[in-house]
């Protein structure tokens, strides 16, 4: 648990049982309840057990409703189940409050209770016990409506905070969107192979504009959205490959693994062909023999996985280190989109074979 966040729960905690003390003190002497020492020590006990049952539930509470995951359901769901766990604790309280001042007021010492629990004990005790669930209810129903409220807030301005930085981050990846993405160089390349090819072979030629065509076209459209289809994202691929296999001819080997499930899950746009671009910029291109990029993508637990495999070595000390731009974009895009679960590494997974692995959470 967040040490600070821990600290600022109790500080509450002591600041809001703290005034409800004062402020039923005070009207206590104010309307002159409190004559003699005898009410002086009834009224302070049952002060005391009070507020320690109320601090007990309300813990008790926050407990259940971090363990059962209550804010992060829908808003009907919270509502509903925040009465319930009110009403289950106050009654639970109000029995245990009751339980607390028989030692005192059954059949001995009555002074502790007031004139209508005189009257409800006279009755039925079940009615007494309803009667304090009555009120413990009420407050614990004002102390989970500030619960409720204070993480409501907090969700919307870390959402706010978050949106906010998607956004700076968008508009800088607009501005370096052809550099980071497109590496110049392949663009030079591309453009000469396609002129070498325009005698020797016109309709592959033909096809190579094309595929150049919607690479750039791609690129320029990448950040106006969050996500896209990886369906989408693989046809991008795939032209960017086939572009590079004129180049590198025979040198070049490209294997798929995709499970067909996967093929509608969502990603960062660019992202995948930002990890195919590293791969042969930093793999293929310096293998005298050339290579293999090998992509996969499927589920694990309760992740979904893309992988992009490459002949070669890696040198870097971490994920994303030593990356350059579009590596660290893609790390800093899982961040906002996806939370901290969301994981970004690139490894040596064999003596001739690095692999950059991307796993984003199932359901969000």
């Amino acid at each position: 648990m967040n040490l600070g966040k821990f600290s600022r729960y109790w500080f509450f905690q002591a600041a809001g049982w703290g005034s409800f003390a004062f402020i039923n003190t005070f009207f206590a002497y104010s309307f002159d309840k409190l004559n003699n020492r005898a009410d002086v020590e009834v009224y302070f006990g049952r002060l005391g057990i009070f507020i320690l049952l109320g601090i007990l539930a309300t813990h008790a509470m926050r407990f259940v409703i971090i363990r059962v995951n209550v804010l992060q359901k829908s808003f009907d769901r919270q509502v509903a189940q925040f009465l319930l766990i009110t009403f289950f604790f106050s009654t639970v309280a109000s029995y245990f409050y009751m339980m607390a001042l028989q030692d005192r007021t059954w059949l001995k010492d009555r002074s502790w209770l007031n004139k209508n629990e005189h009257e409800y004990l006279e009755k039925n005790i079940f009615l007494l016990v309803l009667s304090l669930a009555f009120s413990f209810f009420l407050l614990l129903f004002i102390w989970n409506l500030i619960y409720f409220m204070y993480h409501y807030v907090s969700k919307s301005r870390k959402q706010q905070m978050d949106t906010l930085q998607l956004e700076a981050l968008v508009k800088e990846l607009e501005l370096k969107t052809i550099k980071a993405h497109i590496n110049p160089h392949f663009i030079f390349n591309a453009l000469n192979s396609i002129r070498a090819l325009i005698d020797e072979n016109p309709g592959r030629a033909r096809t190579a504009v094309t595929e150049l065509s919607n690479i750039l076209r791609s690129s320029l459209k990448a950040e106006k959205g969050e996500t896209v289809c990886l369906n989408d994202e693989l046809r991008i691929v795939k032209d960017y490959l086939a572009l590079e296999h004129i180049r590198f001819e025979d040198r070049l080997r490209v294997e798929y693994q995709l499970d067909e499930e996967t093929l509608k899950c969502e990603v960062p746009p660019m992202m995948l062909q930002t990890l195919v671009e590293n791969a042969i910029k930093h793999g293929i291109s310096k293998q005298m023999r050339g290579g293999l990029v090998r992509i996969c993508s499927g589920f694990r637990d309760q992740f979904y996985e893309l992988t992009v495999q490459n002949t070669g070595h890696f040198n870097g000390s971490g994920s994303a280190q030593g990356g350059g731009f579009g590596l660290s974009s893609t790390q800093d895009r899982l961040v906002l989109l996806y939370g901290a679960r969301a994981r970004f590494q690139i490894r040596q997974i064999g003596d001739d074979l690095v692999e950059a692995k991307v796993q984003i959470p199932v359901g969000m």
